[in-house]
């Protein structure tokens, strides 16, 4: 049984794929898929924040994740980019939503529409794009050591003297 936040989840990236193909507008997508079969089990809500969310912000979006990326952007498939857009947001944009969560959620949506590895890339870019955005979350849970300041060493001279021991007459 799906949780209406998947089903959102999964509108969302056939949305936003629909968008970067055709370009419709935010209002079309959602009255489409307003409309559309299944969507009434969905958590509509988070459905309009997500697509409204990586519409008006993709190509800060796109610059986050860039840094993580392998290939250029116009490289990396319709379905991934889409996934990865969606997870990018909700890194950013949705705290209280554990990254653990987003992570698996999109892991999931790629293996459902992406091709055969292409979950295993999602996996990899938001994990790093996660350390990024969600350091104090992840460092909370211990999962990524917090860093140590480095110690500060100052040089150490060291000089070595004979001394000559004179022994007193008796």
């Amino acid at each position: 049984m799906k949780s209406a936040r998947r089903r959102s989840r999964e509108f969302a990236v056939q949305a936003i794929y629909q968008w970067q193909l055709a370009g419709q507008s935010l209002a079309d997508i959602e009255q489409q898929y307003g409309e559309a079969e299944g969507f009434a089990k969905a958590d509509s809500d988070l459905f309009a924040v997500i697509v409204s969310g990586v519409l008006k912000h993709a190509e800060t979006l796109k610059e986050n994740l860039a840094p993580h990326l392998d290939r250029p952007w116009k490289e990396v498939s319709p379905i991934e980019s889409a996934v990865l857009l969606i997870g990018a947001f909700e890194l950013a944009n949705l705290p209280d939503t554990p990254y653990r969560v987003i992570i698996n959620e999109a892991i999931e949506l790629a293996k459902s529409f992406g091709g055969t590895d292409g979950h295993k890339y999602v996996n990899g870019i938001l994990d790093k794009l996660a350390l990024s955005l969600r350091t104090e979350e992840i460092g909370f849970q211990g999962e990524v050591p917090v860093p140590k300041p480095p110690r500060k060493t100052a040089a150490v001279k060291v000089t070595t003297k004979a001394r000559r021991v004179v022994k007193a007459a008796d």
